[in-house]
C-alpha cells in the first residue's frame, strides 16, 4: 500500500469515527428526552460496552502484540495518559454542558485543535503549514455555527464552564497525542484496546464512587429502561458510538497525525447534525448549511493538502497493523 493510499484511509477512519460520535450523539439526545437517566450512567456503560470489545478482540487476534506492548515499560507511560485522556474527554465534556450549554461545550471542545496545532508545531520547531491553519478557521467556523446557530447570544461563558471546557479540550488533545509516538513501534489497534480498558476502568471507579458518596447502592444508580432504551445505549452509545467510533478515529489519527486528525474530528457535530435531521425530524436551518459549507471546505483542505504532502514524500506506509 502506497503512502498516499495509506492517508486516504486514515481520512475515511476519522470522519467515519466522527459521524459515529454524532450518531451516539443523537442516541444520548433520544435517551435524554425519553428515560431518566445520568450522563455518568451513560459514560460508564459506553466505558464498558467499548473496553470489553477491544479487549475481546485483541485476546482473540492480537494475543502477542497485548504482550508485547504491556511488557514495554516506556509504553506504559503514554498508555495511563491516553486511557485517562479517553475518560477525562467524556467527562469534562457532561460537566461543561452542566455549566454552559450543549452549543458553548461544543464549541469549548472543538478548540482542541488549537491545543493540538500549537503543541505539536512547538514539538517540531516549526509554523503552522497554511492549508492547515485555514482548515483550523473553517472548522471552528463550522463547529460555531452548527452549535450555536449563528446566535453569539447562545454562547454562555461563566468562568467555571469556561474552565471545565477548556479542561475538556485539553483533555482531548491528551488522547490524541499521548499515544502517538507508540503507533510506530506497536500494533495500532491494540493500544487502541488497552486506552479503552484504562478508560473503561475509571470510568467504572467513578460511577461506584457516586454510589457510595450518595449512600446508595450501585443498583439505584442504574435507570429504568425498555428494550428500546437498552439498544439505544449499548448498542448505538455503547457499540457504534464509541467501539466503532473511537476504534476508527484513533486509527484514522495514527495514519493521518495528530493535528490533521484533530482537524477531520471536529466532523463530528455535523454528523450529529445531519443524523438527528434523518431520525429525530430535526430541520436544517441556514447556520446548519453554512456549517456544513465550511466543514466540507476543512475536509477537502486537510486531505488533499495532507495528500500532497505523502506523494512529495515519496514513501510506502509501513504495514496496516
Amino acid at each position: 500500500m502506497t503512502a498516499t493510499s495509506h492517508f486516504w484511509r486514515g481520512v475515511a477512519c476519522a470522519l467515519g469515527g466522527a459521524t459515529l460520535w454524532g450518531f451516539s450523539g443523537a442516541c444520548i439526545q433520544f435517551l435524554g428526552e425519553n428515560y431518566a437517566i445520568t450522563s455518568s450512567f451513560i459514560s460508564f456503560v459506553r466505558a464498558a460496552v467499548a473496553a470489553v470489545l477491544f479487549i475481546a478482540v485483541v485476546l482473540a487476534t492480537r494475543r502477542e502484540a497485548l504482550l508485547s506492548l504491556l511488557g514495554a515499560r516506556a509504553a506504559r507511560g503514554p498508555l495511563l495518559l491516553f486511557g485517562v485522556g479517553l475518560y477525562l474527554s467524556q467527562i469534562t465534556y457532561a460537566i461543561s454542558i452542566e455549566y454552559t450549554n450543549a452549543g458553548t461545550a461544543t464549541v469549548l471542545q472543538a478548540t482542541c485543535t488549537v491545543f493540538v496545532m500549537l503543541f505539536t508545531c512547538l514539538k517540531l520547531r516549526r509554523a503552522p503549514r497554511v492549508p492547515d491553519l485555514i482548515g483550523l478557521v473553517c472548522a471552528l467556523a463550522a463547529a460555531t455555527l452548527i452549535a450555536t446557530q449563528g446566535d453569539w447570544g447562545v454562547i454562555v461563558l461563566p468562568m467555571a464552564g469556561l474552565a471545565w471546557g477548556i479542561v475538556n479540550a485539553l483533555s482531548e488533545t491528551l488522547y490524541i497525542m499521548a499515544p502517538q509516538r507508540l503507533y510506530g513501534r506497536w500494533d495500532r489497534v491494540t493500544i487502541i484496546s488497552c486506552g479503552m480498558v484504562i478508560s473503561g476502568i475509571a470510568a467504572a471507579l467513578v460511577w461506584a464512587a457516586q454510589a457510595v458518596g450518595s449512600g446508595a447502592g450501585l443498583s439505584s444508580l442504574v435507570p429504568a429502561l425498555d428494550a428500546v432504551g437498552w439498544l439505544a445505549l449499548i448498542g448505538g452509545v455503547g457499540l457504534l458510538g464509541t467501539f466503532a467510533a473511537f476504534g476508527l478515529f484513533l486509527y484514522g489519527v495514527s495514519l493521518v497525525g495528530s493535528v490533521k486528525g484533530s482537524l477531520l474530528g471536529v466532523a463530528e457535530p455535523a454528523g450529529a447534525m445531519v443524523i438527528a435531521a434523518l431520525w429525530l425530524g430535526t430541520a436544517f436551518s441556514g447556520a446548519d448549511w453554512a456549517g456544513l459549507i465550511l466543514m466540507a471546505a476543512m475536509i477537502t483542505l486537510v486531505s488533499l493538502s495532507g495528500a500532497k504532502g505523502e506523494r512529495a514524500s515519496g514513501a510506502t506506509a509501513p504495514p496496516a497493523s
